[in-house]
């Protein structure tokens, strides 16, 4: 579990920097929270361009402000670029905690992919993430999150798996998987480049496959268990660090969300979506890069096995909303109907090219994810969204409102979503982890690179497609 902190105003904010509502108003009307230009981690040209873009753009001063402050706060704050080996190699953290978690650095850089073609310096950066993540999945397939010094132990001392040096974490997320493999598309897709995708690189997509049909279970367990000592439920793996048995279904076993919280029915649903999609890309990419059809075949099988088993056990029949997907399943016909903030969830699978926002089974579950009928989806004064078990009750999550946008197609939701995420800041100037749904001073995390740059990703994407939304 990522550790957190609740912050109120008088906190500390993204880029470390001290702020309170006494200097908010004697600098209004928008202080200076940017962490200063020398001491960045990385300056790209092509984000700062289009800042001053957007800003110059925008009418909405705040607005400008905001993707001032988060859109860059990645680049900011949070990687370190080197050569290693003759490579780019980058390390990303994820904020406020020294690790670098697949998911979140994919996720993190995702948004700069669009500038990479006419940013080579930005280009090697990302490529050095890809090249880093494969040596990370290579270190440890079942891991989720990893420190640069190889050697490094955890600082998890009562974990009971098989930890080995340079892990943070080893908690089992099917999408830790997946991520990489969306960003090595996405990149090569762009820049056609393929000096990334080399035999290490080829060598962590069999370990992808190898570790995908692993949590099958088809014919045990498999190798991985994970238990905490703790005293948070969501934190540790039941059933000697198992998980609560499943049926053998052809979907995949994750034992935890992406949230990093534990699974109640090992068969996430998002996540196989999700995992089909990687799969069905690597699969291509290995094709046309790699020349080898056999793996490409392999990679193929598995993703129709597991897309097949979805079509026969993600849907359930809602009493109000009809047909939906389900959040987890376990193959016996148990079911869990809910929606957690981090992404993949069932609200982002659109955002992650697993499925059309216009599936009929999509939109019954949408309505069904953003009304009260979704047990983490907190409606108050400040704000709407859905949230989680990680942080709690009434805690909405800036994500769930940023990926509800990015999934939208309604011009009126879209731009209702941004106004909320102008509002709910906190007075920072920056995105949280999550706050509270009647004080927006009420907030997790001052620093998290993720929700920043993903909000930024939310408004450049807004600006470029209908700026009319924004004014």
């Amino acid at each position: 579990m990522k550790r957190r902190q609740f912050i109120g105003s008088t906190g500390l904010i993204g880029a470390g920097v001290l702020l309170n509502k006494l200097s908010f108003a004697a600098n209004a009307p928008f202080p200076v929270v940017r962490v200063a230009a020398a001491k960045r981690h990385f300056t790209s040209k092509s984000v700062e361009k289009a800042i001053v873009e957007f800003k110059s753009k925008v009418k909405n001063p705040e607005l400008g402000w905001l993707f001032e402050n988060c859109f860059p706060n990645t680049l900011d704050t949070t990687v370190t670029y080197k050569v290693l080996d003759g490579k780019p190699d980058t390390y990303v953290i994820t904020g406020d905690i020294d690790a670098m978690w697949l998911r979140d650095s994919s996720a993190q850089v995702w948004p700069y992919l669009a500038f990479i073609n006419k940013d080579t310096e930005l280009k090697k950066l990302i490529a050095g993430v890809i090249n880093h993540q494969a040596t990370c999945i290579l270190r440890d397939p079942y891991a989720n999150a990893f420190y640069d010094d190889p050697s490094k132990q955890s600082e998890w001392k009562d974990d009971v798996t098989d930890m080995k040096p340079g892990l943070h974490e080893r908690k089992w997320e099917i999408d830790s998987l997946c991520y990489p493999i969306r960003l090595a598309y996405k990149y090569w897709k762009l820049t056609g480049d393929t000096s990334p995708f080399d035999a290490k690189w080829k060598s962590a997509i069999q370990a992808v496959l190898k570790t995908f049909k692993e949590q099958q279970r088809k014919n045990n367990d498999g190798p991985y268990s994970f238990q905490r000592k703790t005293a948070f439920a969501t934190d540790s793996v039941p059933m000697s660090g198992f998980g609560y048995p499943v049926k053998p279904v052809g979907l995949i076993c994750s034992s935890f969300r992406p949230s990093d919280d534990a699974t109640i029915f090992s068969f996430l649903i998002p996540s196989n979506f999700f995992a089909v999609t990687s799969l069905n890309q690597a699969a291509e990419m290995v094709t046309a890069i790699s020349k080898d059809a056999a793996l490409a075949g392999e990679l193929t099988t598995l993703a129709n096995e597991v897309n097949a088993a979805l079509q026969k056990h993600a849907v359930v029949n809602h009493p109000d909303h009809g047909k939906v997907y389900a959040y987890e399943v376990n193959g016996f016909g148990s079911y869990n109907l809910m929606d957690d903030a981090n992404v993949p969830s069932l609200l982002a699978m659109p955002y992650l090219d697993a499925i059309k926002n216009t599936d009929p089974v999509y939109i019954n579950t949408r309505k069904m994810l953003l009304s009260l009928d979704n047990p983490f989806f907190f409606k108050g004064t400040a704000g709407e969204g859905i949230g989680g078990p990680h942080v709690g009750k009434d805690m909405v999550w800036p994500i769930s409102i940023i990926i509800r946008a990015l999934t939208s197609n309604s011009d009126t939701e879209i731009k209702e979503c941004i106004e909320m995420l102008r509002k709910t800041h906190g007075g920072t100037g920056f995105m949280h982890e999550s706050f509270h749904k009647n004080d927006a001073t009420k907030f997790t995390r001052s620093w998290f690179a993720w929700a920043n740059t993903l909000f930024g990703e939310l408004l450049w994407e807004t600006y470029t497609t209908k700026p009319q939304l924004l004014a």
